[in-house]
């Protein structure tokens, strides 16, 4: 796919042709009409890499065209950039073409930034780091006001930490979330600040028990836990549960369960399968779940999942592939119906397009 253009005159068609071909490939599957989220046409972007091009004794930020991927595109700036990134962008530049020590066998550069403003920074060489590396590094930390990681092959030095936290209000709460270096993260702050807003609003009155799968860094888990009794949320990431668990307590949220299993394993257990030993202190005959939420991987859901899905009333769905989307709901037509859609923009001047559905039992 060749790089996009960012023209602000333009997303408004573009995003009404994305949202056209949603409503035409769900069409045969009975679905309403959708809300449409759009985003901020420039500066939405909160996670950005870019390669690190060395020419003529000077460096610069880089990006391919898939369809020529051999020639790099040399940027200036990069609209889509969250104005954290914006800002830090060519200071960082002329700050590593002035040292010799940052800049030797410096190949990537990735940036990480939150909507409360922190800025996490990670060079990645091709070379090991040293002392003198790591000197230059704190001092480019500190005059920037970033968080800085140096990588390298199988190097990783942090310099202060390798997390951000990310601060918003929503309905009327502050939501705190630790966010690693390294790990998911939501990359346009403003549409999932929506993607938020409108789980909470399907979710509300549905009383009872959650079940969460894939919960990641808990995202929607700490947005959603005050509109149910308890919520049982499982993921397989080690890195997104250990920040999960710092959000619950950032949150002050005690209704939550969190096990690190995958969808396939807590299907099996909620199916009277083999006995799980990190399921042994979870008491799942006492839960009364009236919802699962899933936000899965592009490959959507595995047959056991989608079989487990069958059995609850009411399921919100939400997908950064529609036709795997298509492919599950498509698979439980002959129990769920779809109540509620939405599709969420959260990138721009692309083909890709979040959706979310709710599907209730027939």
């Amino acid at each position: 796919m060749p790089l996009p253009s960012f023209d602000p005159a333009a997303y408004p068609s573009q995003l009404a042709e994305k949202v056209a071909r949603f409503a035409s490939d769900f069409a045969p599957l009975g679905v309403p009409a959708p809300e449409v989220f759009q985003s901020e046409p420039l500066h939405y972007r909160l996670r950005a890499e870019f390669r690190l091009w060395h020419h003529g004794g000077r460096v610069d930020y880089a990006m391919f065209d898939s369809d020529d991927p051999k020639t790099p595109v040399l940027l200036d700036d990069f609209p889509p950039a969250a104005a954290p990134i914006a800002a830090v962008m060519p200071r960082l530049r002329e700050r590593v073409q002035a040292d010799e020590i940052l800049k030797r066998k410096l190949f990537q550069v990735e940036f990480l930034a939150t909507l409360s403003g922190e800025l996490m920074v990670s060079l990645v060489y091709h070379r090991p780091l040293d002392e003198a590396w790591e000197a230059a590094a704190r001092a480019l930390a500190a005059d920037l006001g970033v968080q800085l990681i140096g990588r390298s092959r199988k190097q990783k030095i942090v310099l202060d930490r390798d997390w951000l936290l990310e601060e918003f209000e929503l309905d009327g709460r502050r939501l705190r979330y630790q966010q690693i270096e390294g790990s998911f993260t939501q990359p346009n702050g403003g549409v999932n600040r929506q993607m938020l807003g409108w789980a909470r609003r399907q979710a509300a009155g549905a009383g009872g028990d959650l079940l969460e799968l894939y919960c990641g860094n808990g995202n929607f888990t700490i947005a959603l836990a005050p509109l149910f009794d308890r919520v049982l949320a499982t993921e397989v990431s080690k890195s997104s549960v250990r920040a999960a668990h710092y959000n619950l307590e950032a949150n002050g949220i005690d209704n939550i369960t969190m096990v690190r299993m995958s969808s396939d394993e807590i299907s099996d257990a909620l199916a009277g399968g083999r006995e799980y030993r990190r399921m042994k202190d979870v008491g799942l005959a006492d839960y009364r779940f009236s919802t699962l939420f899933i936000d899965p991987p592009r490959s959507g859901l595995d047959e056991a999942t989608v079989k487990l899905a069958r059995g609850f009333d009411r399921i919100l769905y939400i997908s950064c592939n529609p036709q795997t989307l298509r492919d599950n709901v498509a698979a439980l037509a002959d129990t769920h119906g779809i109540s509620a859609a939405a599709v969420f923009d959260q990138f721009p001047y692309t083909h890709h397009l979040e959706c979310g559905l709710v599907l209730t039992r027939r």
